[in-house]
């Protein structure tokens, strides 16, 4: 993976995130909170989007998956059993020179934050020896802040749903193979938060913890487990699946929703852990990467992470997680497949592939900087933008929100009436809106009855415009956006 650093197009990006209203600094009025982030009207919007997608195309599309919505805080037996009480750190040092604090293994990559004339601007200073330092929020349950009533933010969203597993199966009537899907926050106390919303204390992940038979259930019951084949997608799920065959399954199928929201695989990039990389229980992990202007780096993570979950929450709580299975006319503790993806870096990821910015001559030879989001219409925060060619036309405007109200039910649209059509035009390029409506003289028929209750529809990305009848534009756009 390349090295994270400032880079003139990513200081674009966070002004225009600023400038628009994506993204937000924390508490800003009061100087900021490193790590932590607020998202805008058109922010929140973008996140939504990419949030429902996410969940549309797990649970919705899917009749082998549910979904869970868990408490941030649980029981801290729960972190115990997990390891991340004991286990969950990075290692931490202080520059003596600067008086900085860093993560010990990117000690190189980050500018020193408060002097870096004394420690030229790569932490060369003296150091402390690095020491472990625990990513997990503490806080307490309860009115006495004492040790008996510590409990954690949570660092993950997966364990809640290996906790509700057997309250899942026994009120869902699911059969492995089955996955459980959350959309949450999780909370991490970064040493060094950084590269704008790619890494920070408070973000929102996506997990899927999807539930196989182990390959000895899959062989005794089958006669043998199927073996990885050809490159690429595997095809359709097969009963005599083994946990290779639905590991490579499931990272195509990520893959797959990534180029359907506008990412293509050519900002895309795999990497397969070694042995050496991988946690202690895990099979096989492939990180999903995505090519930042500040570097490749990860967005999501797909690991086969056996049984060792559901088995550490049996040992730890003394309830059996095993699953019976009336095919296989046996009872074992289920493997997992997990992908897991971060809602803040898919939504960076988004804005970085959407950015763009061309040179544009008017009429008058003015060369001016048209800046666009290309969003893919289906994770575009507004869909649509309507506008009136005269706002002191009242016959103009009236049929404008006529249209407005008419398209509104179905999708997010934007009114606006202020400024030249051309500047309105532009405001929506820069806010990544993929079609414009305009309602002109033609809309009411003052230029001959062809024409009349016709709008003209813009594309962004091409400027491109058409002519469509009212009655049709809803049939028209729909199907782009959805």
């Amino acid at each position: 993976m390349s090295t994270p650093k400032e880079t003139p197009l990513m200081e674009k990006i966070v002004s225009l995130c600023k400038r628009r209203g994506f993204i937000f600094q924390s508490s800003e009025i009061y100087g900021g909170i490193n790590g932590f982030w607020d998202y805008g009207p058109l922010g929140a919007e973008l996140k939504r989007n990419v949030k429902d997608l996410w969940w549309r195309s797990m649970t919705r599309m899917r009749e082998d998956v549910v979904g869970l919505d868990a408490t941030i805080i649980m029981h801290p037996n729960i972190w115990k059993a997990s390891g991340h009480v004991d286990t969950f750190t990075d290692p931490m040092l202080d520059c003596k020179t600067c008086k900085g604090r860093f993560r010990a293994d990117q000690i190189n990559e980050i500018p020193c934050p408060q002097k870096p004339s004394k420690c030229v601007n790569q932490c060369e200073g003296e150091k402390t020896e690095p020491r472990p330092f625990n990513l997990m929020f503490t806080t307490h349950v309860g009115p006495i802040a004492d040790d008996d009533n510590v409990a954690y933010l949570r660092p993950e969203t997966a364990q809640a749903i290996f906790a509700q597993f057997k309250n899942v199966v026994d009120s869902s009537r699911v059969k492995i193979p089955f996955g459980i899907a959350q959309v949450g926050k999780a909370f991490r106390n970064e040493v060094t938060p950084r590269n704008f919303t790619f890494r920070s204390r408070e973000f929102e992940q996506m997990e899927l913890e999807f539930f196989i038979k182990p390959d000895e259930v899959v062989h005794k019951q089958h006669g043998g487990v199927a073996q990885l084949g050809v490159d690429g997608h595997p095809g359709e799920p097969q009963p005599n699946w083994g946990w290779q065959l639905w590991h490579k399954y499931w990272v195509e199928e990520r893959i797959r929703f990534y180029e359907g929201i506008g990412l293509p695989r050519t900002s895309l990039a795999e990497y397969w852990q070694s042995k050496e990389e991988l946690a202690h229980y895990a099979k096989a992990c492939v990180d999903i990467l995505y090519k930042f202007p500040f570097g490749t780096q990860e967005l999501e993570g797909i690991a086969a992470r056996g049984d060792f979950d559901l088995a550490q929450h049996q040992k730890h709580s003394g309830k059996s997680q095993e699953y019976f299975d009336q095919e296989a006319a046996t009872k074992y503790v289920p493997h997992v497949i997990e992908p897991s993806a971060g809602a803040d870096r898919l939504v960076l990821a988004l804005l970085c592939e959407a950015f763009f910015e061309e040179q544009t001559t008017d009429e008058k030879g003015k060369t001016e900087t048209r800046t666009v989001l290309r969003f893919h219409p289906r994770i575009a925060p507004v869909k649509v933008g309507i506008f009136p060619l005269l706002k002191n036309k009242p016959e103009l405007v009236a049929k404008a929100r006529e249209v407005f109200e008419t398209l509104r039910p179905s999708m997010n649209v934007f009114y606006d009436e202020g400024g030249s059509i051309g500047k309105r035009y532009a405001r929506q390029d820069e806010a990544g809106t993929p079609f414009g409506v305009t309602i002109d003289f033609d809309t009411l028929g003052e230029n001959g009855p062809d024409l009349k209750e016709t709008v003209t529809l813009r594309h962004r990305d091409t400027q491109a415009q058409e002519r469509v009848p009212i009655s049709k534009l809803l049939g028209r756009i729909l199907p782009l956006v959805s």
